[in-house]
């Protein structure tokens, strides 16, 4: 596979890199993260007037500028690299996708539009502990169940011809602040047990929102309770669940290639930093950097990044190719110019689709959630040899170094654990099949 970018696809990172950089600074970052909304608006604003980030990934016909999986993964290495709150990852990569995979023409006419245009935000309503599963990304989404047995998580029901939603969801990403929410529900009682997504306006009567602490304070999460809230069922009444499991099962290999981006850049920027601080910091006389245990421990970091860049390409390529590629067919291609509202189509390869020009993904193919476990364990190592090689200053609140740490903590507890990751790819490639290694 050559992974080497098209001119385009290295001015969308400059110019998405730039603008962070003048935007998203770390004073910025810490005033925008201890807002109520979590992020700074006037920063979504520019990413989607700019830019048109949030719908980079969607089609022309909704509004979007017809990239794929690829573009978006490139485009959301720079905001991990700045550590950026916004919603885009919540609306952009976990909710939007559902939208155009199950809703009905209707409802992709009323929303995928707002939602390329960022004047409409999103959050997917799915328990946290839940949302891997879902996702199948740590284990057989069969086992995803929105009711969560006999009771609890988000319960709907029919009433006087409308859906009635009740229950709770934690750990929703931008549950808070979101003007939409895609709720996924139990219907049918215990017996006739159905999950389905429901959607909700964030202001609807009977919605009620706070915003959770988190250990990663740049991914805002919130607990939402729905006490019979009226609700609209996305797609068509008489389908079945099975759609929408399969629907967020293949969500998760788009998410997991986004994630590992982000990593992959909050992993490269800690370990400039530390390069940096390394080499100004002085012990007898002489930079620290100049030590050859110093340098041994940064080159390590440094193969573990490069080596997390390459799985997360692959990845990213994987969870946007057509389903006949091979891997000798390079990365696909980004539009003749930087992405605006109404730009053209790739000139490469096209995302993988279903006839009606949906995204699905593959259940035979493990690349996007190994390199999301291969990228989380290189941010880890870096964020915390950063950390170490910072000296005193490295532990303080004041630096910026332990938030880099955070990221990969608090995306290990929502997507990972990397273990889990491994172990579920490995499953699906049938490395262990009948409880011996596959040859």
């Amino acid at each position: 596979m050559d992974t080497r970018l098209t001119a385009e696809q290295d001015e969308i990172r400059r110019t998405l890199r730039e603008l962070l950089h003048k935007r998203c600074g770390p004073p910025e970052l810490r005033t925008a993260v201890d807002s109520p909304a979590g992020h700074d608006p006037l920063l979504w604003s520019a990413l989607a007037d700019q830019l048109g980030l949030p719908g980079l990934a969607l089609p022309e016909r909704y509004g979007g500028v017809g990239c794929s999986v690829t573009e978006l993964a490139l485009a959301c290495e720079e905001t991990g690299r700045a550590l950026a709150p916004s919603p885009l990852l919540a609306t952009a990569v976990l909710t939007a996708p559902l939208v155009l995979a199950l809703g009905t023409e209707a409802q992709r006419a009323a929303l995928l539009p707002r939602l390329a245009a960022g004047t409409l935000t999103a959050a997917l309503a799915v328990p946290g502990p839940d949302l891997t599963t879902a996702l199948a990304l740590t284990a057989d989404p069969a086992g995803f169940s929105a009711g969560g047995g006999r009771a609890g998580g988000v319960q709907a029901r029919r009433a006087d011809g409308d859906w009635l939603l009740y229950g709770q969801v934690d750990q929703v990403l931008d549950g808070h602040s979101a003007a939409l929410l895609l709720v996924a529900a139990h219907t049918g009682g215990f017996a006739r047990s159905r999950t389905r997504l429901f959607v909700v306006a964030g202001d609807a009567p009977g919605v009620v929102r706070a915003r959770q602490t988190a250990l990663d304070a740049t991914r805002p999460q919130a607990r939402v309770q729905l006490r019979d809230v009226r609700a609209e069922l996305l797609g068509e009444e008489e389908a079945g669940d099975t759609a929408v499991l399969a629907a967020l099962a293949a969500l998760g290999d788009g998410a997991a290639a986004v994630l590992a981006c982000e990593a992959v850049g909050a992993a490269d920027r800690v370990l400039e930093r530390t390069v940096e601080y390394v080499g100004q910091r002085e012990q007898f006389g002489r930079p620290v950097g100049s030590f050859q245990a110093v340098k041994h421990r940064l080159a390590d970091v440094y193969v573990a990044v490069q080596a997390a860049r390459s799985a997360a390409y692959h990845g990213a390529w994987a969870a946007s190719a057509p389903l006949s590629a091979s891997p000798s067919a390079g990365m696909p291609a980004a539009p003749a110019r930087l992405p605006s509202p109404g730009a053209g189509r790739p000139r490469g390869a096209a995302p993988r689709s279903a006839a009606d020009g949906s995204s699905v993904g593959g259940q035979g193919e493990p690349g996007a959630g190994l390199a999301l476990a291969q990228a989380l364990e290189a941010l880890r190592a870096a964020a915390a040899e950063g950390i170490q090689l910072h000296g005193g200053i490295g532990f303080t609140w004041e630096h910026d170094a332990h938030l880099y740490f955070k990221r990969a903590a608090g995306d290990e507890l929502l997507f990972g654990p990397v273990h889990r990751l491994r172990d579920r790819a490995a499953e699906v490639a049938g490395l262990f099949a009948g409880g011996e290694v596959a040859v």
